[in-house]
């Protein structure tokens, strides 16, 4: 079982209420040098990106410009569709996947459709239903293809009691065996001791315990079986006031080095970091500061550990 590293490039990203436009705009010949620098001699680097029904915006723009030198996209189709009508969601995933798939590790259908916020698809009605047939459309494209290395998937986030009850629950009402047939992996989007803290030296355990409960507990209300892969697809701490850079480089060390520990136990495949630059590193918030750079590209600590993680725990074993 090989294990993967990936990375969110751009500013733009979303909070509780909405999305938060970067301070300066993305810049794309520092956004490749830092990824070339991260991937090092590692044979692959997946670049998380995203893609928004139905108008089509991509955030970062134009990722298609960093799906080189060995690395591909993993690209999200998030369902904004505000009325959650379906017409026209199954070509346009049918059409990206025909056009994308040779630059393509990855194809996520919808964005955390457990989380009921503004910037995710738990906030669209039929978000279930457009996920479930999202993925069997995907698939059987990808098939059609010739794509048979591009994986299909979804994610969520983290969810307890009756909100878990009902998105897993109705999930596994819709899902049928199409659908299970054709997902390749699910991801999990966890950030401990972000919005609730976490002391140090729980961390590990913290990590190890929100893992172990979305592999054992949410993914089997589903029917989602211990083999289907598991990647952390979103995880990162932020810095700002009160919250050290180098503490982020401890957290990120002490978070990759759980999960790849865990990685044989629950079958986790990768790990993606959110994100390479702040969106604002003087803004007041803790979204403006996820970066593993400032906002004008200068490295914190934390860039120089992930790179270090990722040449180890990429090329060190095929199963970390």
């Amino acid at each position: 079982m090989t294990f993967t590293f990936g990375i969110y490039p751009g500013g733009l990203l979303g909070d509780d209420t909405g999305l938060i436009e970067p301070a300066r705009p993305d810049d794309p010949a520092r956004i490749a040098a830092a990824l070339r620098e991260l991937q090092g001699d590692a044979p692959e680097l997946i670049v998380r990106a995203y893609r928004l029904f139905p108008d089509g915006a991509h955030t970062p723009e134009r990722p298609e410009q960093y799906a080189v030198e060995g690395r591909k996209l993993d690209l999200v189709l998030q369902f904004r569709e505000r009325g959650g009508e379906l017409a026209g969601w199954l070509d346009f995933v049918r059409r990206t996947v025909r056009a994308e798939g040779g630059r393509l590790a990855c194809v996520q259908i919808c964005e955390e459709p457990n989380v009921d916020l503004p910037p995710v698809d738990g906030s669209i009605p039929n978000v279930r239903r457009a996920l479930v047939e999202g993925v069997i459309a995907a698939k059987e494209e990808a098939s059609a293809c010739g794509y048979d290395r591009l994986a299909v998937g979804f994610n969520a986030a983290p969810s307890f009691g009756a909100a878990a009850d009902t998105f897993w629950g109705e999930l596994g009402k819709l899902a049928d065996e199409r659908f299970h047939r054709a997902l390749d992996y699910v991801g999990v989007d966890f950030f401990p001791d972000v919005f609730r803290s976490v002391p140090s030296d729980q961390l590990a355990g913290a990590v190890r315990a929100v893992l172990t409960a979305f592999r054992g507990d949410a993914l089997p209300r589903a029917g989602i079986g211990p083999t289907v892969p598991l990647r952390i697809c979103e995880n990162g701490w932020p810095t700002g006031p009160g919250r050290s850079e180098a503490r982020q480089a401890e957290v990120v060390e002490e978070v990759v080095r759980t999960a790849a520990g865990l990685a044989a136990e629950l079958t986790i495949t990768g790990y993606t970091f959110f994100a390479l630059r702040d969106a604002d590193s003087a803004g007041p918030g803790l979204f403006h500061h996820f970066g593993l750079l400032r906002d004008d590209y200068t490295r914190k600590p934390a860039f120089d550990v992930y790179r270090e993680l990722v040449g180890e725990l990429t090329l060190g074993s095929d199963a970390p």
